[in-house]
């Protein structure tokens, strides 16, 4: 399939090319004193990624661990209710171990560390799924965990932090800026940039300098690679859409990559927030420009002095200012369709789905439920498979203080 002048057919093997970049977007932006760290990470992850032992012990840990395949469901009141005979589909990460699709790229990259000999895992954090997931797998494997995550997450999100430490992981607040997931970042680059000798830098999404835009997207890859397999044995065809929520965007490109080279639309959805005024949204690809932060080039919101935007979602795994590098050049390509929910559409889509299918999402993946059930509104027939990519556990304090139950 040939979208634009690209091959999708050959896609993989093209992007990222040696130095990281899908387009113009990606590279690595970093001081000096890490770029060997990079390498050496790099040069690691070619190796292990092609070896036989390493990819029969990461299906093993998904088989026996993890307990993949996660299913699809098929929402059949949702989409009884949305009445236009357009039926949905929910590919089931919250199914997942630890409930949510973060696990599977951090049993990665830890097996990673592991082979590299790492002693410590180090990572950020927003609605602390990442977090969990990396405790989770620094316990399996053996591995000390420093987990950085800003205060106003860490009150947000009190169940995954109350994990996180039960896992055993060092749960570091972060209390500069706005005290949420750019400085949780911010934090964990710098401890790294002291740490990288016996640490690992294991970033929580499909952002960051060259090669973590590529190893996360090509661990959450089994995600787009069930779905596809999954949805052709249930219905004999394949989805007339995919839909997946973006921040950074780990769980999008994992769904996104099983289908980039087949006739589906693909849409990703960032949050509108409250609104479209600066501050009152993170929806970088919308509203952004191109910008470099944390050693990467993408799309990203800009303040009058060109630096990372304030931003805002509900979502506190969706309150950063820019998205993942594949995802601002999928935007350009066009092959990508992205657009917004805003906060209120979002808490409707997390009470009915949860009222009409017994399942309760994580506010991340119900702006992806909300756009499913207004795309399907828009349709007189066909089929919408949604990635709901966790499980709405960690929020149901914030969201019984703040909204009540409806």
């Amino acid at each position: 399939m040939n979208f634009n002048g690209i091959s999708f057919d050959t896609y993989f093997k093209h992007y990222p090319d040696a130095n990281g970049f899908f387009g113009k977007y990606g590279g690595a932006f970093i001081q000096p004193e890490l770029r060997a760290a990079m390498e050496e990470i790099t040069h690691a992850y070619y190796t292990i990624c092609k070896s036989s032992k390493f990819i029969a012990e990461l299906r093993k840990i998904r088989k026996e661990f993890q307990g993949r395949p996660t299913p699809i469901s098929h929402l059949e009141r949702l989409s009884t209710h949305i009445g236009t005979g357009v039926q949905l589909y929910v590919k089931r990460e919250d199914l997942n171990h630890t409930g949510a699709h973060k696990l599977n790229h951090c049993m990665g990259e830890a097996l990673l560390a592991k082979y590299m000999g790492k002693k410590k895992v180090i990572a950020e954090t927003g609605a602390g799924q990442h977090g969990v997931a990396l405790a989770t797998a620094a316990a399996y494997f053996g591995l000390e965990c420093d987990i950085y995550m800003g205060a106003v997450d860490i009150k947000k999100q009190a169940p995954n932090v109350a994990r996180m430490k039960i896992l055993g992981a060092n749960v570091i607040e972060v209390t500069e800026g706005l005290q949420t997931l750019k400085e949780a970042v911010d934090a964990a680059f710098s401890a790294y940039a002291k740490e990288y000798k016996d640490a690992i830098y294991c970033i929580g999404s499909v952002l960051g300098p060259h090669p973590f835009p590529m190893m996360v997207r090509d661990f959450q890859s089994v995600v787009g690679i069930e779905a596809r397999e999954q949805f052709l044995e249930m219905t004999g065809e394949l989805p007339d859409a995919i839909v997946a929520c973006v921040g950074g965007g780990s769980n999008a490109m994992g769904l996104f990559s099983g289908f980039l080279n087949v006739p589906v639309d693909i849409y990703g959805i960032e949050p509108l927030g409250r609104g479209t005024a600066l501050g009152d949204h993170a929806a970088s690809l919308k509203y952004g420009t191109e910008g470099i932060m944390h050693g990467f080039n993408s799309i990203m919101l800009k303040d009058e002095n060109g630096e990372p935007a304030p931003v805002y979602s509900v979502a506190s795994g969706l309150d950063y200012p820019s998205s993942g590098p594949e995802h601002a050049f999928l935007h350009d390509l066009g092959r990508v369709k992205y657009d917004v929910v805003d906060d209120d559409e979002t808490i409707d889509a997390f009470f009915t789905l949860s009222r009409l299918e017994g399942i309760i999402p994580a506010i991340e993946s119900a702006h992806a439920v909300a756009y499913g059930m207004k795309l399907a509104r828009q349709m007189s027939h066909g089929s919408l498979l949604i990635n709901l990519s966790g499980r709405g556990d960690k929020d149901m304090d914030y969201i019984i203080e703040r909204y009540g139950i409806r």
